[in-house]
């Protein structure tokens, strides 16, 4: 398959907001048999990979319909705006594609509603076996399998070195050693280390914050078990930085694009994003990325990272389950994992593919080191935030008085115990 070069950054803004060359292609998968009338069709939906990969999935389709010549897939892209509406249309009506690629947060609602194939009993062990077992983990719900593992993304913690040496500190890797920093730079510089945003419809940083502390947002039964010591500590530490004035003012009201003008513009010292951005600081900011250093995901005690996974699930109401199972293994596979995130500078969900010598750039700088460091981090990240329904309203009562404490509003005490029973009563 020919690949020529791909602008990528496009691809990545859909994951902010809201991836073995020795095993072939199809080995060891479901066999796909054709009906005695004809040939099969799956119909194959993505979010937004037209046209920057268009080459790519149609080079991959050919390859496929190559090797299974009773089988033809038609490939449909559609804009990351229009997904959520369309697939729910889609299920409702019973016209869903075969195959379709979403993330684990908004697929784990269908899947609640049985819109999935179950695949547990149509995948063997074998197979699951390729995928990195905590990314896997993020395509389950009340123990059922309900999607295949694609590409992923894990943020890497990007630093200006000039900035961190006027202050006389090294890159932070913890949040306590954040808040040092944060009070460090601002003495000897005047500016911040670090942006990251608390308005509720943007990034999950801050809710991943609490995980990555060692707080448990739900119990057992869906309810609030951030209600707790360790959840008003965390709440009490981000009051702490807003109020000491060690954070912009503007993180309450915009997102997590002013974290990246504000770096690119050498402002803040710190910015946690994917190593697939680095290109595009090195367009916009030239000087800034020639004094950008990688380091690894900032976390708390736990040492837990997040990562950010697209997979790709198959409706259950489809005709053609053999097909599209060998499909979704077949795109999904070592060699095709590694291919695309060669393509669009993602990482792969299985481990074959990750232990590549092209994700172990030791000694290099720029994108290739950032790239290292976030591969580096894939044996141990997993999905911090767990798929359930709800998930985006319980980030919004989280935050909302969360910022209410920022602000003096409410104390902290008051805020965590009103999150608890607002997310509680709802």
């Amino acid at each position: 398959m020919k690949l020529r070069p791909y602008a990528r950054f496009g691809l990545f803004a859909l994951l902010g907001l809201m991836l073995s060359w020795l095993v072939a292609c199809g080995s060891g998968q479901p066999t796909a048999t054709a009906p005695a009338d004809g040939r099969q069709e799956v119909e194959f939906w993505t979010m937004q990979l037209q046209p920057d990969f268009t080459d790519y999935f149609n080079g991959l389709i050919a390859d496929y319909e190559t090797q299974n010549p009773n089988i033809t897939v038609r490939w449909v892209d559609v804009p990351w705006a229009d997904m959520q509406s369309k697939i729910l249309t889609a299920v409702t009506a019973s016209t869903a594609p075969d195959v379709v690629n979403l993330n684990p947060d908004f697929a784990a609602q269908l899947a609640s509603r049985n819109a999935w194939l179950p695949l547990d009993e149509r995948v063997s062990e074998a197979d699951k076996q390729v995928y990195l077992p905590n990314i896997w983990q993020a395509n389950t719900l009340n123990g059922q399998s309900f999607g295949f593992p694609w590409y992923l993304t894990t943020n890497v913690t990007l630093h200006n070195q000039a900035l961190l040496d006027a202050a006389g500190v090294e890159p932070p890797t913890t949040y306590a050693e954040l808040a040092e920093v944060a009070r460090q730079v601002k003495q000897a510089t005047g500016k911040y280390a670090f942006f990251t945003t608390f308005v509720p419809e943007d990034a999950a940083d801050v809710l991943q914050s609490f995980v990555q502390m060692g707080v448990d947002l739900v119990d057992d039964q869906g309810q609030a078990a951030f209600d707790t010591a360790e959840g008003r500590a965390v709440f009490q530490y981000w009051t702490d930085l807003y109020q000491q004035e060690l954070l912009p003012r503007e993180v309450l009201t915009q997102g997590h694009r002013r974290a990246i003008e504000l770096y690119q513009a050498g402002e803040v010292a710190l910015l946690s994003t994917g190593a697939e951005f680095f290109p595009t600081i090195e367009a916009n900011a030239p000087d800034i990325a020639a004094v950008t250093g990688s380091g690894p995901q900032i976390t708390g005690d736990t040492g837990k990272t997040n990562v950010a996974v697209m997979n790709l699930v198959i409706p259950a109401a489809t005709d053609v389950p053999e097909a599209a199972i060998d499909f979704a293994l077949y795109v999904t596979n070592d060699a095709n994992q590694l291919s695309f995130a060669q393509a669009a500078n993602v990482l792969p969900s299985t481990a074959g593919a990750l232990e590549d010598s092209y994700f172990a750039a030791e000694g290099t700088k720029g994108v290739d080191k950032a790239r290292s460091v976030s591969a580096e981090q894939m044996n141990q990240a997993e999905v911090l935030i767990p798929a359930m329904d709800g998930v985006k309203d319980l980030q919004s009562i989280i935050y909302d008085n969360l910022q209410a404490a920022m602000l003096g509003q409410k104390t902290v005490d008051q805020a965590v115990t009103d999150a608890a029973a607002a997310w509680n009563g709802r």
